[in-house]
């Protein structure tokens, strides 16, 4: 089991225990979502490991965020706060976020040793930045720094 599969078990005990029905909501989602990757991925017996299940975490956040602009955009601010608090239950599986200046150091050391010259190499570079960021930062932010770069 990974750490990070180990740490939702015990923060649903934690949130059964303290009656938080928000975080308990989003903790068994997430834990559903990890098997259910587990399963798509290794079979029935498979678990993930903590790369893996990080992917996880972020496609439910990025799920999440796209909820808040369409229920902000349709003025239900209710429904934003709720899916704002579930993000902030969320992020806690989350590393520590790199710097903008680890970033733009990752992406032109990339840069250099692919020897990527234009935009038609940004897959290089991104499969590169990805892998030595070890999920610290977000694939759009990636993409927007190795775009900059590539001209």
């Amino acid at each position: 089991m990974s750490q990070i599969s180990a740490s939702i078990t015990e923060d649903m005990k934690a949130a059964m225990k303290a009656k938080d029905t928000v975080a308990l909501n989003v903790v068994r989602a997430l834990k559903s979502a990890i098997k259910y990757a587990a399963i798509e991925k290794h079979g029935a017996d498979g678990d993930l490991d903590d790369a893996e299940a990080l992917v996880v975490v972020r496609r439910e956040i990025k799920k999440r965020q796209d909820s808040i602009s369409q229920f902000e955009t349709a003025g239900r601010t209710d429904l934003a706060d709720n899916e704002k608090a579930e993000v902030a239950v969320l992020e806690k599986y989350l590393p520590a976020a790199m710097s903008e200046a680890d970033l733009i150091k990752l992406v032109e050391d990339a840069i250099a040793e692919t020897g990527a010259a234009s935009k038609k190499d940004m897959g290089k570079v991104m499969k590169l930045v990805q892998e030595r960021s070890e999920g610290r930062a977000d694939n759009k932010l990636i993409s927007t720094e190795v775009s900059k770069r590539l001209n």
